[in-house]
């Protein structure tokens, strides 16, 4: 039944090369939003995920990463004191401006962090060390912050907040979310720069568990001994900042909505085909049927044309993904092409032209075999 399909795919080719041109557009396309939703969202998170810690403490009902509260800085002794805690790091993360070379200026996101142990900092770097920022005015700017920021070099001064801070470093791999550069700095200087913040007070606590201790028990005792802040586990925060951008923005609206028209388009164009397809040939499939042919072994031939059409479909959208990645990197976009994506991406492309087939096999039931007889 396969090879019957296969041969009457290609008795108009033409016809079959549009249908086929219609789903690696709809397929390109879900692949892309998909790709690039992902990709944005571990941008959103990034820092929370490259963190050394188990255990992130926040101000209370913080919504998300980037627009936490300050709160007491003393509780960080209280966490530190909790049983089944190995260490916990203090991080200001705030937002600030920064003055351009060539004048103006461009907002960022500072990160605080401690340089002897690093929680916190930046994760790779591309010149320098993370620890550079010790013991004076210093900075280290994710390479990602370039067209923003201009081309920016180790040694290079920028002001920060009415603060001239030298560049002593280039990090690769922290770009925000919310495309604002990210520049790291040590956490006493951060903790100046925001007089808002003041000097007894942080923005998260991030503790480690002990080994063999339990992520979540320790979580509940931190919850009983701390007032007036929330305490999430590594994966539930970054998870939690996740779904504010995906929800409370609309971004993942947006991204579901044109996913769900590219399925329909490539469901529509693949359904005309195969019933177009279908009614030309039905005296054929008459025939079939008054030669003892099933409805089954007739369905077995509609739905392996939109099998052929899925597959073949899939494997050129996927090779056209894979080719563009580099293109959106250079637009300084992510395109997140995992195998997770690729076998979600399978899987709907194959639920679209299977619903696609369901037409003609409706079509196909009501075949009489005295339809030869006809005129």
């Amino acid at each position: 039944m396969f090879y019957v399909a296969l041969k009457t795919l290609l008795y108009d080719k033409v016809r079959s090369f549009i249908t086929l041109l219609g789903v690696v557009f709809a397929v390109s396309l879900i692949f892309a939003q998909v790709g690039i939703y992902l990709g944005m969202m571990e941008s959103s998170s990034m820092i929370i995920d490259n963190t050394r810690g188990d255990i992130w403490i926040t101000s209370k009902n913080s919504k998300n990463f980037d627009f936490s509260q300050p709160f007491p800085e003393y509780l960080h002794f209280h966490v530190k004191g909790t049983e089944g805690v190995e260490w916990a790091e203090k991080i200001i993360v705030a937002w600030g401006i920064i003055k351009q070379e060539t004048g103006g200026t461009e907002q960022v996101e500072i990160v605080g962090y401690n340089p002897d142990t690093l929680v916190g900092g930046p994760w790779q770097m591309k010149e320098g060390t993370p620890d550079a920022v010790k013991n004076g005015n210093f900075a280290i700017v994710d390479e990602s912050a370039m067209k923003r920021l201009g081309d920016i070099k180790v040694g290079d001064y920028r002001d920060a907040l009415w603060r001239r801070l030298e560049i002593v470093g280039i990090s690769r791999g922290a770009k925000s979310f919310t495309t604002a550069p990210i520049v790291f700095t040590s956490y006493k200087i951060a903790q100046q720069l925001f007089g808002w913040i003041g000097p007894d007070n942080t923005v998260f606590i991030v503790a480690k568990v002990q080994p063999g201790q339990s992520v979540s028990t320790v979580v509940e005792r931190l919850k009983a001994r701390l007032h007036g802040v929330d305490v999430y586990s590594k994966e539930d925060f970054s998870r939690k900042t996740r779904l504010y951008w995906t929800i409370e923005t609309g971004v993942g609206f947006s991204f579901m909505l044109t996913i769900a028209v590219s399925f329909l388009i490539g469901m529509l164009i693949v359904g005309q085909t195969i019933y177009n397809s279908t009614m030309e040939h039905i005296k054929e499939f008459g025939t079939l049927k008054a030669l003892g042919a099933t409805n089954f072994d007739i369905y077995k031939i509609i739905f392996s044309q939109a099998l052929i059409n899925a597959l073949v479909g899939y494997l050129a959208s996927l090779i056209i993904t894979m080719l563009s990645v580099k293109l959106y990197s250079i637009t300084d976009m992510v395109l997140v092409v995992n195998w997770q994506v690729n076998l979600a991406v399978l899987g709907l492309t194959m639920i679209m032209c299977s619903s696609a087939a369901l037409v003609s096999v409706r079509k196909i039931k009501k075949i009489d075999p005295a339809i030869l007889f006809r005129g």
